[in-house]
């Protein structure tokens, strides 16, 4: 009789290698799923730029395609399309934009992630909790209420698309006069319905994404991390993390596009002062910032810790040695003379270097020349188009004094 094989192990999901902590950002839930249906996207392959391709083709070029048939009518709104920055903005560069930025964040974060345990970084005792938090990012990237969400925020946009529309002139490309009444245009109802939700969509869900990636690094954050004050970096360790928003830099640049066209917009229908310019850059400059210091702002607290009680523990330890350096020069300590402490044998050691790094230690991982970047995509479309109008040399200053803040 045949021996049966045992059955293998069971091996439970925290006793899995380190390298399976990670996070793909642009993986999963339902809208992934269609697209993996459709034969758009791989899980080994997102195909960024057959997907751009497609997505532009419908958001851009077929209301562009819907104003050809007014070439023989006498409101041609071909050009008034042309014209208009905010297809432009929004349907040609916002959405390639985020699609192209898929790519970059899955590639930036999962290296980032790797880290913490490619140093290491996380305790052993505490890799069970890492993958608690990574299952927890997983389950909310994953969700299907959470781009039902995005998809209501989408209807919505939509909703307000068609008020906006009915009330533009008639020698705009998305809507016209009949009578006393405005109707939408073949090209306007395509963006109402098509163009318009789908950048919102994809806007809503890439935010959404980067929420739930904060959330987890907010969680790390609170585990038992090997950090040490003396580090190269000057940040226990942790410096490479604080560069992780670059990956965000097309994704960043997409919404500030979306958000330079009503700029350039509010420019064609009225002045827009350069004292206005400059608070609308810095308002935006602000909420980015914000936007990506939120996760990295809870390793400030176990870096401060790391700092105060290296610097404690030194100073302990300095102070010994320098007692008993005391002794051996002159015999005996001037203050405070200890026989007991005169038989301790203490083994002299500079700590000079190692107090002067931890003192230095910095405990933000958010600093300019990190997420400069970031900065630069957020304000150029804004410096483009607040140039459309004013002189060159205001709009470039403006640029960058704000990047050099």
């Amino acid at each position: 009789m045949a021996k049966t094989k045992p059955a293998p192990p069971t091996v439970d999901k925290f006793d899995q290698p380190p390298d399976r902590l990670v996070f793909l950002a642009s993986h999963g839930g339902p809208f992934f799923e269609l697209q993996r249906r459709l034969n758009l996207v791989h899980e080994k392959n997102l195909h960024t730029g057959r997907r751009i391709l497609l997505f532009v083709t419908i958001a851009w070029a077929v209301p562009l395609l819907l104003t050809l048939p007014t070439l023989a009518s006498e409101t041609p709104t071909l050009k008034a399309y042309l014209a208009d920055p905010g297809p432009w903005a929004r349907f040609f560069v916002g959405i390639a934009a985020f699609l192209a930025a898929e790519q970059a964040v899955e590639a930036g974060l999962r290296r980032k992630l790797g880290q913490f345990l490619r140093a290491p970084l996380i305790t052993p005792a505490s890799q069970g909790a890492a993958l608690v938090a990574l299952n927890t990012a997983l389950g909310r990237r994953d969700s299907v209420l959470a781009e039902l969400g995005c998809l209501a925020l989408a209807v919505v946009s939509a909703v307000l698309a068609f008020a906006t529309f009915k009330q533009l002139p008639s020698t705009s490309w998305a809507a016209t006069m009949t009578g006393d009444a405005h109707r939408l245009t073949m090209a306007g109802w395509w963006c109402v319905f098509i163009s318009i939700p789908l950048f919102i969509f994809l806007l809503a869900r890439g935010i959404w994404r980067h929420l739930v990636w904060a959330e987890m690094l907010r969680s790390i954050a609170r585990l038992d991390l090997r950090l040490v004050s003396t580090h190269p970096d000057g940040k226990g360790g942790l410096a490479f993390l604080g560069e992780y928003p670059n990956a965000y830099v097309l994704f960043v640049f997409g919404i500030s596009c979306g958000m330079a066209a009503a700029v350039a917009k509010h420019q064609m229908q009225a002045d827009l002062s350069a004292t206005t310019l400059t608070t609308i850059m810095s308002a935006w400059l602000l909420v980015v910032l914000a936007f990506f210091a939120y996760p990295l702002s809870a390793f400030s607290k176990p870096l401060t810790q790391l700092k105060d009680k290296t610097l404690l523990t030194l100073s302990a330890r300095a102070t010994t040695q320098q007692r008993a350096a005391e002794r051996k020069s002159i015999g005996a300590n001037v203050v405070a003379p200890d026989a007991n402490e005169a038989e301790q044998a203490i083994e002299p050691v500079d700590l000079t270097k190692q107090y002067e790094q931890t003192r230095k230690l910095s405990s933000m991982l958010v600093n300019r020349n990190t997420l400069l970047p970031v900065a630069a995509a957020a304000l150029l479309p804004f410096a483009i188009a607040g140039a459309s109008k004013l002189p060159y040399k205001e709009v470039f200053s403006v640029f960058k004094k704000l990047l050099l803040i």
